[in-house]
């Protein structure tokens, strides 16, 4: 088995939208199309991959560093024993080679789009969707048929006032969702929280709510909307503060009693610990939201589960951000928590198989190999632009 191409094309996202942080008008991915020459149904089998929104595209990095180590590795350094398949872990040898410890940002989410495109050919490979493979080799076969899924949106826009908020939620419950988010931290506490209850008059109670802050708060800010929002009972309050500062989460943590949620800010198994270890969360209530696609991909958050466990964590903890594929495959396969959902925005990379509806906030999963993009058209067209 050989890698014949390797393709990098950086796509725009084009959105209007902005939360607490940044808007998202100049933002872009990296899309990287992997052809092998295996066959399959007499064609090429080709991984594609793409980086979570959030990120700006690391082209650089990829086409500098990280595709040409690909490139120029032996056989021997790429495929697994039988050489009949890559092998992802090797791969991810290969591509941080040279590479010092620490420092896991722009760096991490160039591995990750390398990483989802590897995954995908293995999956093509064995001709069997990725969640099946993924079950076979870490959960002894087990495949959580269904993946609970919440609607991610309520951002900022030009003209959204609080009728526009409460269309937006009808319309992700009228998709299937039973859970929706929104942002905060865009505008004053008041003005939040008249668009939280505007919210709650759509969806009925705060446990079908979630609110993300974005990391934007200080510590006055962030205790203050924690002890706003606390009677609400929200499904979670997230990412109130800097998401390396821990100490400052932890006294979050101890004055806010609801459900906290961060880690899409984190990007290794190391700073995952840390966050653990001094983050003040609660395994009985708290989510993680770590995402692959920007921690140096499978290979780096299969190291994060296994640290979780060991220091009394459940995989159920884990809801990743990014809404794509990649991470509902690993839902499905390694029995995680669920999965974030972009059913509004960040089309087409956001959202699932056309042909599967949510139903109560769970979708299930393509009988597709590979990580299923095939099966979700528009986005497949995009990446079949770049491999062309």
């Amino acid at each position: 088995m050989k890698i014949t191409r390797i393709i990098e094309q950086a796509v725009p996202i084009d959105s209007n939208i902005r939360n607490a942080y940044i808007d998202f008008s100049k933002m872009d991915v990296s899309v990287v199309a992997i052809e092998t020459d295996v066959f399959r149904n007499g064609k090429p089998v080709i991984g594609y991959g793409f980086n979570s929104n959030g990120r700006y595209a690391p082209s650089g990095l990829l086409r500098d560093r990280f595709i040409p180590r690909l490139r120029d590795a032996s056989a021997e350094q790429i495929l697994n024993d039988a050489g009949d398949n890559l092998d992802p872990h090797r791969i991810r040898t290969v591509l941080m080679t040279g590479e010092k410890p620490g420092g896991h940002g722009e760096r991490s989410t160039a591995v990750g789009v390398i990483d989802m495109a590897v995954w995908d050919i293995v999956a093509k490979v064995l001709d069997q969707p990725l969640y099946r493979v993924l079950a076979d080799r870490y959960r002894g076969g087990e495949i959580d048929e269904k993946v609970f899924v919440y609607a991610a949106g309520g951002y900022y826009q030009p003209d959204k006032g609080l009728s526009e908020l409460q269309e937006e939620m009808r319309s992700y419950l009228d998709m299937g969702y039973s859970v929706v988010k929104m942002k905060i931290g865009g505008d004053t506490l008041d003005e939040d929280l008249r668009r939280i209850e505007a919210v709650l008059e759509v969806v009925g109670n705060g446990r079908n709510l979630a609110v993300d802050a974005n990391g934007r708060f200080d510590e006055e800010t962030a205790l203050a909307y924690a002890a706003a929002l606390e009677p609400y009972n929200l499904f979670w309050y997230e990412e109130p503060v800097e998401p390396l500062d821990y100490e400052l989460h932890a006294a979050v943590a101890k004055a806010y009693s609801p459900p906290l949620a961060t880690g899409e800010n984190l990007f290794s198994m190391q700073d995952a610990r840390n966050l653990i270890r001094h983050g003040g969360l609660r395994a009985d209530r708290d989510w993680l939201q770590f995402d692959c696609a920007l921690s140096y991909g499978l290979v780096e958050y299969l190291d994060i589960v296994w640290m979780l466990e060991e220091n009394g964590w459940s995989r159920r903890n884990c809801i990743p951000h990014g809404g794509h594929q990649l991470s509902l495959n690993i839902a499905a396969g390694l029995g995680l928590g669920g999965n974030e959902s972009y059913p509004g925005v960040f089309q087409p990379f956001g959202g699932f198989a056309d042909d599967m509806p949510v139903e109560n906030s769970y979708v299930a999963l393509p009988d597709v190999p590979g990580i299923g993009f095939e099966a979700k058209s528009e986005l497949y067209k995009v990446l079949q632009s770049v491999a062309s």
